[in-house]
């Protein structure tokens, strides 16, 4: 774990550059620059775009990491033919999309028009990011994740918040804004590729028949078999934000999306870990190391716990001072339970630790595709039932109880087949740490400044996480760390 762990280190660093930019980007220059009606148009063009990414990757990210192991030589090969394979499945949702446009129209004509207008740009953005994703992978197989990090979560955060900051200087029209994200993630993807020119990968080789005999076809079929559970898990992610703009309108929306990129915070160190222990759970495999999967079932699952529980305890006892901060907050206040129950969501996903990617690259994989169609099926019924009761709350309440049951299956499944389990008792240790820890921030708002008030609290919560840590003995690897540091820093 001591080498995941170090190598994640590079990764959580960008990862939380980028949390730094994308919080003053939605919390302040978005609400800022863009009214509510243009944010949620922003945010649902772009998760149009991005949801169609997994529905034509076809798999090949997954695929890529899953078979890298097996080739001693013919990796540029291995590039090609799944970028190849990908632009297919492009080629594919394209005209599907084009198909069923005056459909689509439809769904948002009534209470989110606005957006139609830009409904060209989808297809642009789900092309540049897709091609992103396959090179990332492609990086990842060399377990080289931290600069493609740094592109996805800082560069290309930077790059969206200078086009609405051009548009909120009157450089721009809105409409320039929209047509911008097209470059936006195109920039994203020629950074990936110089990265890969830098490090020498990078190499087109259209010689498939050097492939080891049956390669292709498993290849393919494995592919094939993950990208509906890849793509049943985004449109799990994805669907609440398009549903809340259709159902309700493009306001409603901004204020969600909004709300939910507060949760995300929760979970980046879960994010930054699964991207360094995909390809090792991968090689394991290959290599029949069912027990060193075990075991960093466990590990990942108590040490993220422990960082995201921290997380998610000092953003709920901030979070009347978090909305103070955003402009025209008497709009965007509306959005305090979604973060809530988001972030309770992800700490479910937290908790659970790396199910999905150890289901993905078994020989169960397939188990992964009934249960994530399932989920996303699911989910689309609870949001229709649960959105016109309760509004944005309601989308929440759908992505928590989703969220739970599809870790729980997964979990249950893993345990029975497996014999892998990521708990333990210091998993509820961990547990009561949170809970003791978020309650002396009852004992906040005693000074008048917003900020002073948040500093307290921050450090109320941060003294008891770790004074109740060191009393009941977890986390000490997580405190060791941050010492060795400080002492670094100070030498």
């Amino acid at each position: 774990m001591g080498s995941v762990a170090k190598q994640s280190i590079q990764t959580t660093i960008f990862s939380y550059l980028g949390v730094v930019i994308g919080y003053v980007n939605v919390l302040w220059l978005y609400p800022y620059a863009l009214d509510a009606s243009e944010l949620g148009a922003f945010r649902t063009i772009q998760d149009l775009g991005l949801l169609f990414v997994p529905f034509a990757q076809l798999g090949v990210g997954h695929g890529i990491t899953r078979y890298f192991p097996q080739l001693k030589s013919n990796q540029s090969a291995f590039l090609s033919y799944g970028i190849v394979f990908s632009l297919i499945g492009f080629a594919t949702i394209s005209i599907i999309f084009l198909g069923f446009k005056s459909q689509i129209i439809e769904v948002f004509a009534v209470n989110s028009p606005e957006i139609i207008d830009f409904f060209g740009i989808v297809l642009l953005i789900t092309l540049f990011a897709l091609l992103s994703s396959i090179l990332d992978a492609y990086s990842r197989s060399f377990l080289k994740v931290a600069v493609p990090t740094l592109v996805r979560e800082v560069f290309l955060r930077l790059l969206t918040g200078i086009l609405v900051g051009s548009y909120l200087l009157r450089w721009v029209t809105f409409p320039q804004v929209m047509q911008g994200l097209v470059a936006v993630y195109g920039f994203a993807l020629l950074g990936v590729l110089m990265y890969l020119l830098w490090l020498g990968v990078l190499k087109f080789d259209f010689r498939w028949s050097t492939f080891p005999k049956g390669f292709r076809t498993s290849f393919i079929q494995f592919s094939l078999i993950t990208f509906l559970a890849t793509a049943a898990s985004t449109l799990i992610m994805k669907i609440d934000s398009i549903m809340v703009s259709s159902m309700i309108s493009l306001e409603a929306n901004a204020i969600y999306t909004i709300a939910f990129s507060m949760a995300l915070v929760i979970e980046l160190p879960r994010r930054a870990i699964s991207q360094v222990v995909m390809p090792v759970i991968a090689d394991h495999f290959s290599k029949g190391n069912l027990t060193e999967i075990n075991t960093l079932y466990k590990q990942v699952s108590n040490r993220q716990l422990y960082i995201c529980l921290l997380l998610f305890v000092g953003i709920c006892s901030n979070l009347d001072y978090v909305y103070y901060f955003i402009p025209n907050r008497e709009i965007y206040v509306a959005g305090k339970h979604v973060v809530v129950l988001i972030g309770l969501g992800k700490l479910f996903d937290v908790v659970f630790s790396v199910n999905s990617e150890i289901l993905v690259f078994s020989k169960h994989y397939r188990f992964n595709l009934v249960v994530t169609i399932g989920m996303s099926i699911l989910i689309i019924g609870l949001n229709y039932l649960l959105i016109p009761i309760y509004g944005i709350d309601g989308a929440a309440m759908a992505s928590v109880a989703v969220m739970f049951l599809y870790n729980l299956v997964k979990y249950v499944f893993l345990k029975i087949k497996l014999g892998f389990d990521p708990f333990s008792w210091e998993t509820v240790k961990i547990i009561l740490v949170g809970i003791t820890a978020y309650m002396p921030s009852y004992l906040n708002s005693y000074f008048e400044s917003t900020i002073v008030n948040m500093l307290f609290t921050s450090l109320l919560v941060l003294v008891s996480y770790w004074f109740f840590s060191r009393l009941v003995g977890v986390g000490n690897d997580e405190w060791e760390w941050i010492k060795n540091k400080i002492k670094k820093s100070g030498s």
